[in-house]
């Protein structure tokens, strides 16, 4: 293509179980070739397989010049039942980048839903802000992973065990995220109570040594008061640290630490209450980057 030359208006088209393949080949090229398309098609498929469409395309002649991917899911808070759309991947050419808008209003304009955008990067949190996003209060504590030996409380990620302790909603979130590709699974039994942790492997400096929690179900005083023994756990599995967010645990770990001066953003649009809002059924349980 010359500099003078124009490429024809691109159509906006929802991405279906038939137009998911190229759309995942697309985000393989174009955004992060280190995740493979089949990975892709993970995240455009996921293994609760709620909602209208998978996002939606740009195409033209034929060809898919941009892509935001989008992952559904319904939730239950404090009574209320809402559908979630979770805005995970967003890449368009350049030639293309004038009809970026279009994608994104064709997302926000479903009907009756909340939305997240959970790793906003470049330029998308300050798009998001002038589309009326708000952002999640984050603050974040890098907690140091340290051995410890002993201590009373019983720490598996076993599954089979898993599915046996959890109970009530924590059951659905595992038979739901089982399968996700980016989900880790820890539960800690102490006596009769156990707590319940999602989390997922996080890189900083390009270092794949963080664990990220993403959901604490159970009663999250047993994770409290045994989290030097959840950090040595981790440890052994090759985290040096946890990053820790108060609003995701409930609580400040306690032990050796530092607070991250510029938590990543992670963002919402529709929902009354943050608190209404979790790291589930999202591209951070099944994509890992």
């Amino acid at each position: 293509m010359t500099g003078t030359q124009v490429p024809a208006r691109p159509i906006v088209v929802p991405i279906g179980e038939a137009e998911a393949p190229e759309a995942a080949e697309f985000l393989h090229r174009h955004l992060n070739p280190r995740i493979s398309p089949q990975r892709w098609l993970a995240v455009l498929a996921p293994p609760w397989a709620d909602g209208p469409n998978r996002g939606f395309a740009l195409l033209s002649g034929g060809s898919v010049v941009g892509v935001y991917a989008a992952i559904y899911s319904t939730r239950t808070r404090r009574g209320a039942t809402f559908g979630v759309c979770n805005l995970a991947a967003f890449c368009v050419l350049e030639p293309y980048r004038a009809h970026s808008l279009r994608l994104v209003r064709a997302l926000l304009g479903q009907k009756d839903l909340v939305f997240t955008d959970l790793s906003p990067s470049g330029n998308v949190p300050a798009m998001n802000e002038r589309l009326g996003f708000s952002t999640l209060p984050s603050a974040t504590r890098l907690m140091v992973c340290l051995p410890r030996i002993g201590g009373g409380a019983r720490l598996t990620e076993a599954p089979d065990v898993i599915a046996r302790t959890l109970s009530g909603p924590d059951a659905g979130v595992f038979a739901d995220h089982h399968d996700a590709a980016a989900a880790r699974h820890l539960v800690v039994q102490d006596g009769e109570r156990y707590a319940y942790l999602v989390y997922r492997r996080d890189r900083r400096k390009r270092l794949p040594l963080f664990a990220s929690p993403l959901y604490v179900g159970g009663d999250p005083v047993v994770l409290e008061s045994n989290w030097g023994a959840v950090a040595s756990h981790l440890l052994r599995r090759g985290y040096v640290g946890v990053l820790a967010e108060r609003r995701v645990l409930g609580f400040t770990p306690r032990g050796w630490g530092f607070e991250v001066r510029h938590p990543r953003p992670k963002m919402f649009k529709g929902a009354s209450d943050p608190e209404d809002i979790d790291y589930l059924y999202s591209e951070l349980t099944l994509l890992e980057w």
